[in-house]
């Protein structure tokens, strides 16, 4: 695996610590999520995917982050139950991290190493709208807003990362978690 990216411990909303290579041959789609947020509605998606594609070997996993102008204020515990109430997530939830700056969760030091630039087909739109409102990155290479994704393919390679704007409904999205899944 790249960078030993599957050894780097994380724990999932039950408390149980786990690593990525307890996923190991599968295909992974990390996301950063926040229950606040504009993008929100996207655990629709994801969660439409993941039970779309789950017999096929995909995993999705959701990093719960309060990074992003404050969108994911809760506990671990009232997250949980609201992706359950709200959206039916049926898939794997982390307990909350942080995914950018001094705190960030070693995982995601090493997911922005592996794959310093996400695929963005709007051009900096959505940079450009963050920016207009304050908010800017330190580095290009950081997470830009909740719902940025991270693919891994099944022999544990970073092979994509996509703007918090592609949808898990995107053609991009879809295509390049097939060309995983056929692999």
């Amino acid at each position: 695996m790249q960078t030993d990216i599957d050894q780097i411990p994380f724990r999932l909303m039950d408390g149980s610590e786990t690593t990525l290579a307890a996923y190991r041959g599968k295909v992974l789609l990390l996301v950063n999520v926040a229950s606040q947020c504009g993008l929100t509605p996207q655990y629709e998606g994801l969660e439409r995917l993941y039970a779309a594609k789950r017999a096929e070997g995909l995993e999705v996993i959701g990093f719960p982050a309060n990074d992003f102008g404050a969108q994911e204020p809760g506990s671990n515990d009232e997250i949980a139950q609201f992706c359950s109430t709200t959206y039916g997530v049926d898939f794997p939830l982390a307990e909350k991290i942080s995914v950018k700056g001094a705190a960030r969760h070693p995982l995601y030091a090493a997911l922005t190493r592996a794959q310093p630039a996400a695929q963005d087909p709007a051009q900096g739109a959505m940079r450009a709208k963050l920016a207009g409102y304050g908010f800017a990155q330190d580095d290009a290479a950081d997470v830009l807003w909740n719902f940025e994704k991270f693919l891994i393919g099944r022999d544990g390679r970073v092979v994509a990362r996509f703007n918090p704007d592609v949808t898990p409904e995107d053609p991009l999205v879809q295509a390049a978690i097939d060309a995983q899944l056929r692999a």
